[in-house]
Formats: structure tokens, C-alpha cells, sequence
């Protein structure tokens, strides 16, 4: 899908929340409207058809923006995108303009009102949600060949960072390693902060990677992704260093059941509470669900966590073209924890695995 076919589809739904336009500041957004990458921008996307949005940035993006996007006007203005968007709008004689809520600070509202003439300042601007970004939930064509690419280099880096996953290497040297390796690939960088987290050290869900060495025998678990292309992957393993006890393979038979049980439920028409549910039972009935404290996933895309949710009670249907995590874990405080985690397409009749590497028991 073109840029253009995206802000129309923008447009129609700004149109139908009964705003003359759309202020759009949330950078992902800005992104996927006009393709446009620089760290300061905004877009005024006026409803009316015909009308040309304009995209506002400062002098550092000149040139960029003019190789970046096409379609539409591009204002370089000396202060804040968002300042100057509000003060072009006003000049455009637009009255009413929709904005986005819920990435827009309590501080920045004032900032753009105060920016007004004083007629415009009580009805101008009215919250419309996050109107772009659940826009985004749904991936084209073209996006979800991106997607596929960055997990594909993820389940690569996986696969060849096993062999240096022995006792004593730090967990940073292992995050270095595996950080090195993508941008030598072509990431542009890593999704989030690495987590490599050893031993009891497994029990923290976001155990990022410090100098803590690796155990002789334990878990390690790994939860990284990539940004190849503007688009994120994630996944998480977690192997085993040494024999391990009969309680640990108990929690991973079960993490392992859970997951693949919250990928089987995953198609269109189901609830995002509904794959919770498929992999929470599970933990239910082998009595460790207590120790299964966050999500069983996220929406993928632009951004590292965008929706859907996948959660208890989330009544949000999935939809063909959404790619979300499953990721189901079991967290012992001060014992060990166990993460596995793929990110998948959602279709009509199931969900493709974007991230195939495998997820059988793993002793190193």
C-alpha cells in the first residue's frame, strides 16, 4: 500500500470522528503516512479531498524530506514541528483538528493551544485516539515481507550465537555479541534493550544483560529483536546450561505446551482474551500460572509494542495482517524463569510463524 492510499484511508477515518484534520506527531505515525524518517516532524492531513497535507520539519531535514516523501506540501520552520503545524493551520483556516490523545503530552496540548489565535483556542483541537496507529495494526503486503526479513535475521542470530553460550561468559558479552552481529547484518539497530538473563537471574521478565557471568547450570534466557528497515522483529529462547533438574523441565514441557497452545488459537475472529486464555490454561492446570505475571503478547510492527493486546479480558478481534507475539513465561523469584516467544502473522485460518527457529529443549 502507497503512502497515499495510507492517508487516505487516514483521511476517511478522521472524516467519520468529524474533524476538518489530523495533526499527526507520533513519529511512527509519521512514518507509515509519508515515509518520512528525521527526528522532528509533524503532518497536517486536512479531511477534505483534493487537499494536500503538509508535512512540517526543521532545516536539519531539508534534503531528506524532499528524497523521503512525495504527495504533498513540505514547510521547514526554525522552532517545533507541532508549533509550527498549529500556526499553519490556523493561517489555513481549518477549525477543527483531531489528535492524537494518547501520544500527545498534557504539556504539549497547552503548548499548541496557546499557539492559537484566542477564537480557536476552546474547539480547535479534539481527541480522536489513537486514530493512525490502529491503522497500522493491519501490515500490506509490503510490510509484512519487511517483517518476515527482520524475523528471519533474528531466528539466524539465534541460531549462531548458541555456540558461545558457555559458563563464565558475561550475559553482556553475549547481548554484545548477538548486537554486533545484527548491525553487521544490516539491522539499523536492536529493538529494545537485549535480555540475557542467567540463572536465578532468568526470573526477571526484562533481565537485561549485565556483567553477571553464566552459570555452570541453569537457564539463560534470550528475548531480542531487530529494526531491519524500519520494522521490528522479537523473539525469545531460553536453553539450558548443564543437566538440569526435574523441576525445570517440568516448567519448560509446560512454558513450551502454553505457547504453542496460545499460536494454535491465534486466528482471525478470535480475541486478543481469547489466545491469553488458550495459553494461560494451560499454565492453569500445571499450577504455575501464578508465576505467569505479564501479557501472552503484543502487536508488532513500527514499533516494538503497538496493538493489539493480547491479555484477559481484551475483547479486540484479530484481523488478517496483524503480527503479534506469543509469549507465554513462568517466573520462580530467586529459583529460575522460563520465556518462549515467537512472533506470528495472523490469517484468515490460523497464523504463520514468523520466527520458525526452534523451540525444543535446548542443553548446552
Amino acid at each position: 500500500m502507497s503512502e497515499n492510499a495510507r492517508r487516505k484511508l487516514a483521511a476517511t477515518a478522521a472524516r467519520k470522528a468529524g474533524v476538518d484534520a489530523l495533526l499527526i506527531t507520533h513519529l511512527p505515525d509519521v512514518r507509515w503516512l509519508t515515509g518520512f524518517t528525521g527526528s522532528n516532524a509533524a503532518v497536517v492531513l486536512p479531511v477534505v479531498k483534493g487537499a494536500r497535507p503538509a508535512l512540517i520539519t526543521d532545516g536539519r531535514y531539508t534534503a531528506q524530506a524532499k528524497q523521503e516523501t512525495s504527495g504533498h506540501r513540505i514547510l521547514i520552520a526554525p522552532k517545533s514541528a507541532v508549533i509550527a503545524a498549529t500556526e499553519w493551520m490556523a493561517e489555513a483556516g481549518i477549525r477543527t483538528c483531531g489528535f492524537d490523545d494518547g501520544n500527545t503530552t498534557v504539556a504539549t496540548l497547552k503548548q499548541m493551544q496557546a499557539a492559537l489565535p484566542a477564537n480557536l483556542r476552546r474547539r480547535m483541537f479534539q481527541p480522536v485516539g489513537s486514530l493512525v496507529s490502529t491503522l497500522r495494526w493491519i501490515k500490506d503486503d509490503n510490510e509484512i515481507r519487511k517483517m518476515r526479513a527482520a524475523a528471519a535475521l533474528g531466528c539466524k542470530l539465534f541460531d549462531n550465537i548458541l555456540e558461545q553460550i558457555v559458563p563464565g561468559i558475561p550475559e553482556a558479552e553475549i547481548a554484545l555479541a548477538l548486537e554486533y552481529n545484527a548491525r553487521l547484518a544490516g539491522a539499523s539497530e536492536m529493538s529494545f534493550p537485549t535480555i540475557v538473563a542467567s540463572g536465578p537471574r532468568s526470573a526477571l521478565p526484562h533481565g537485561r544483560a549485565t556483567s553477571a557471568k553464566l552459570p555452570r547450570r541453569g537457564f539463560v534466557t534470550l528475548d531480542f529483536g531487530v529494526v531491519l528497515d524500519g520494522y521490528c522483529s522479537d523473539m525469545t529462547r531460553t536453553v539450558h546450561l548443564g543437566r538440569p533438574a526435574t523441576d525445570e523441565l517440568r516448567v519448560y514441557e509446560a512454558v513450551l505446551e502454553a505457547q504453542e497452545a496460545g499460536v494454535e488459537a491465534v486466528r482471525a475472529g478470535v480475541t486478543g482474551g481469547d489466545v491469553d486464555e488458550a495459553a494461560r490454561s494451560v499454565l492453569r492446570r500445571a499450577k504455575l500460572d501464578k508465576w505467569f505475571t505479564h501479557s501472552t503478547g503484543h502487536g508488532v510492527g513500527l514499533e516494538i509494542h503497538e496493538g493489539p493486546r493480547l491479555a484477559a479480558k481484551q475483547t479486540q478481534k484479530l484481523e488478517a495482517g496483524m503480527v503479534v507475539t506469543i509469549e507465554p513465561g513462568v517466573y520462580m523469584p530467586g529459583k529460575f524463569g522460563v520465556r518462549i516467544e515467537d512472533t506470528v502473522l495472523v490469517t484468515n485460518t490460523g497464523a504463520e510463524i514468523l520466527t520458525p527457529s526452534t523451540k525444543a529443549w535446548i542443553q548446552l
